[in-house]
């Protein structure tokens, strides 16, 4: 169904300086402006659609200091779901699973009031416990159950954010940049250019769709364990990057909630880079280019850059395993033909080739094996050693390196979906990754929606059954949400804590001036 348009009854008729200084983002998370795509019944919102923009809320000065108290009790129990959101009805028991559709906006509003983590989210990207402009002029951009798609929404604080998502009850949301000044106000200001983003996340995007000419087991929307493991080696090797070559500390790796991961960049060094560093960073990055028609898709000089060497390390036992094994690349003729324009020397191609023809159903683990085995076989009088280790290495390079959506890296303008928000296609939250624990990470265990109130009930009946005592649990301590929701907040405490020093290593500065 495609998305609705909404008149905004104070949109220019025509191009404005604004408009040209500063275009508006993609109006949603790229990911999922990608796959919606793929299904002309779903396209996205065109660029010439207008948005609107909500009514600003009203502030009152205890909703503006109230997110500076350290009680971390914000997820609502089953007794008092929403205390401190006066608009929300009382929490009943839910009952909702496993007959409702994770797409009912009954079961959307519930998973916002007792299991979405607001605190966090406003502590993450606040940078601080009192509320400052970090948040209060951030964009958030909302999709609504109808698809209207409201942009430029801002709020002083976590709870007045809360607030708005429980009366408007989105599908999902996503998270902009940090303005010159706030979201709402900008069209009353005098100069267009006196509204601008300042400060974003360094983000990454990785998308499982980009490795459809070498995945074998799945292609498009669909993935299984196998082809995950194209995301996993993708992460080992920019989070590497990324710590060792940047220096980059405070780094959460999100899953998209269908097929693929994002990457949230919180260093103060990072955030406030500007777009020409970003596109340069993620240049960096980037390896695989051009179509699946274009010939040889890696070529780097020798010798190997250190970024490279380690990436080859890292990649070296996923290749054997998850690529020669799992994916089984070459295992049909013409598959192995491009395996074979590959390799540098034209001898020792025929000689392959006619092997491969007399053994039909060859594995890609047999074949691999050949280029060696033939090479020292003396099949070519001509073979260059050096060029073979150098085009096998490229190959590696090929099947394994990351393939990035570097786009969404390059400016600070764009938009990405908020973690922990509930995935339209799929019902699964966007959790965040443990990289301690990458290789153990399941996106198909991922609870959904449904399966997490489902949780709360079982739970609500199993505590009722026992009246149990101490202290009542919160609603995502009861569910299979509660050790991502625990990853986050311990994340969030460690940005925090070194803000605090960077904070108080500015002030020791101020003080020594005279």
């Amino acid at each position: 169904m495609p998305h609705s348009t909404v008149t905004d009854p104070v949109a220019p008729s025509s191009p404005t300086e604004e408009d040209s200084v500063l275009p508006d983002a993609p109006p949603h998370a790229v990911d999922e402006v990608k796959e919606e795509r793929e299904e002309a019944d779903e396209n996205e919102q065109e660029d010439g659609d207008t948005i609107r923009e909500a009514p600003k809320a009203d502030v009152k000065l205890e909703d503006i200091f109230n997110d500076d108290d350290e009680d971390d009790d914000e997820f609502s129990s089953s007794g008092a779901a929403t205390a401190k959101v006066e608009s929300s009805p009382p929490a009943a028991p839910l009952q909702l699973a496993p007959a409702a559709k994770y797409t009912d906006p009954e079961v959307m509003l519930a998973f916002y009031q007792r299991l979405f983590p607001f605190r966090y989210l406003f502590q993450w990207l606040n940078h601080s416990m009192k509320p400052s402009n970090d948040f209060g002029h951030r964009e958030f951009a909302f999709t609504l159950q109808n698809d209207a798609y409201l942009r430029y929404q801002s709020f002083p604080t976590g709870d007045l954010l809360r607030k708005d998502i429980l009366r408007l009850n989105p599908s999902r949301f996503e998270i902009g940049p940090v303005y010159t000044a706030n979201p709402r106000d900008r069209k009353t200001l005098r100069k267009s250019t006196a509204f601008r983003p300042i400060a974003k996340e360094l983000v990454f995007d990785i998308d499982l769709t980009d490795y459809d000419e070498i995945r074998t087991c799945c292609d498009k929307a669909n993935i299984c364990h196998k082809c995950w493991s194209f995301v996993t080696m993708a992460i080992k090797v920019v989070d590497a990057a990324l710590r060792e070559d940047f220096g980059f500390e405070h780094i959460m790796w999100v899953y998209s909630g269908r097929r693929g991961a994002h990457a949230w960049i919180s260093d103060k060094r990072a955030r406030n880079m500007d777009d020409q560093k970003r596109k340069a960073l993620a240049g960096y990055l980037e390896l695989i280019k051009g179509g699946a028609q274009s010939g040889k898709r890696v070529n780097v000089k020798r010798p190997l850059h250190p970024h490279l060497a380690r990436s080859l390390d890292i990649l070296k036992d996923h290749f054997q395993r998850d690529i020669l094994e799992d994916q089984d690349p070459w295992a049909e003729p013409q598959k192995a033909e491009r395996l074979l324009q590959l390799l540098p020397d034209k001898a020792l191609n025929d000689a392959l080739r006619k092997k491969w023809d007399t053994a039909p159903g060859r594995s890609s683990t047999s074949k691999w094996a050949d280029i060696d085995a033939l090479a020292k076989s003396g099949a070519s009088k001509t073979l260059d050693g050096k060029a073979l280790l150098d085009a096998k290495q490229d190959i590696v390079l090929e099947y394994t390196y990351p393939r990035l959506d570097v786009e969404v890296s390059k400016k600070q303008i764009h938009l990405l979906k908020s973690p922990f928000v509930i995935h339209p296609k799929t019902g699964r939250v966007c959790v965040p990754i443990d990289t301690r624990r990458l290789a153990k990470f399941d996106p198909l265990g991922v609870p959904t929606v449904t399966e997490l109130l489902g949780e709360i009930d079982e739970y609500d009946g199993r505590d009722l059954r026992e009246e149990g005592e101490g202290k009542k649990a919160q609603d995502y301590e009861k569910t299979s949400l509660k050790p991502y929701v625990d990853y986050f907040r311990s994340y969030v405490a460690g940005l925090l804590k070194d803000e605090k020093g960077v904070k108080r290593e500015r002030e020791d500065d101020d003080a020594m001036e005279f």
